[in-house]
C-alpha cells in the first residue's frame, strides 16, 4: 500500500508521455500562463459576462483591462527577467522553490497595487475588486507554502479563474452564462493535467494550488460584499 500511495504522489514520467501530447501540454501551459490568468479573468467579466460593468463604454472598458494587463503581465515579467540577468533565476520556468521567493513577493505587490487602484474607483464592480483582492490572498499563501512545497502557479491561476465562476454562482448573480463558465471549469482541469505530464509537480502541488486559490477567492468576495 505504501509503494502504491508514493507512486501516486509523483510526477508523471515524462518518458511514457507521447511527443504530441507534450506539445499540446506546453501549448495550453503557455496561452494559460499563470501571468495572464488575471488579464483573462478580467476580460471575462469586463467584457463576455454580462451584467458586471453596465453603463460603461467599450472604450472604458477596455482602459481597465489595459491597466489589469501592465500591472499583473509586465510588470512581473519584467521582475523575472532580471533575476535572470542578474543570475538570480536560472530560467524564467523559476524551477526551484528559491527561485519563486522574489517573483511570489513582486507579484504581491502589483496585485495589491492594483485592488488598491480599484477599491478606490466607484465604477469597478465588487466582483472585479474581489477578484483582484482574491488573487492577492492566494499569491501570499503561496508565497508561504512555499516554504514547505513547490505549489503550482499555474494550479493557482486556474483556481482563482474558476473561483470567480464559482463566487458568481453561489453568490445568486442574476445574470449567469453556463456554457463559458462551463469552459473555465474544463480548461482548469485541462491545464492542472497538462502541468502533471510536463512538470516536475506532483497531485498535492496542483490540489493545494487549486484550492488554495478558490477559497481566496470566496474569502475575498465576503470581504468586499
Amino acid at each position: 500500500m505504501n509503494i502504491a500511495i508514493q507512486q501516486t504522489d509523483q510526477p508523471l514520467e515524462k518518458k511514457r508521455v507521447p511527443v504530441a501530447l507534450k506539445m499540446a501540454a506546453w501549448f495550453f501551459s503557455i496561452v494559460f500562463h499563470p501571468l495572464f490568468i488575471p488579464t483573462i479573468a478580467c476580460w471575462f467579466l469586463i467584457f463576455v459576462q454580462p451584467g458586471i460593468l453596465n453603463g460603461v463604454d467599450n472604450h472604458e472598458k477596455g482602459m481597465i483591462l489595459i491597466r489589469v494587463a501592465y500591472i499583473t503581465i509586465f510588470y512581473p515579467a519584467l521582475t523575472v527577467l532580471l533575476l535572470k540577468a542578474v543570475g538570480f533565476a536560472k530560467s524564467i520556468y523559476l524551477k526551484t522553490q528559491r527561485e519563486r521567493i522574489i517573483p511570489y513577493v513582486a507579484t504581491n505587490i502589483f496585485y495589491f497595487w492594483l485592488f488598491l487602484v480599484f477599491k478606490n474607483q466607484e465604477q469597478i464592480p465588487v466582483f472585479l475588486t474581489s477578484f483582484v483582492l482574491g488573487i492577492f490572498l492566494a499569491s501570499s499563501l503561496a508565497l508561504i507554502a512555499n516554504s514547505y512545497f513547490k505549489i503550482s502557479m499555474h494550479a493557482l491561476g486556474m483556481g482563482a479563474l474558476s473561483g470567480i465562476g464559482l463566487v458568481l454562482i453561489f453568490s445568486g448573480f442574476p445574470y449567469m452564462l453556463f456554457l463559458p463558465l462551463m469552459l473555465i471549469f474544463l480548461i482548469t482541469g485541462l491545464v492542472c493535467t497538462c502541468r502533471l505530464i510536463i512538470s516536475d509537480h506532483t497531485p498535492f502541488d496542483i490540489y493545494a494550488g487549486l484550492l488554495f486559490a478558490i477559497i481566496c477567492q470566496f474569502v475575498a468576495f465576503m470581504v468586499m460584499a
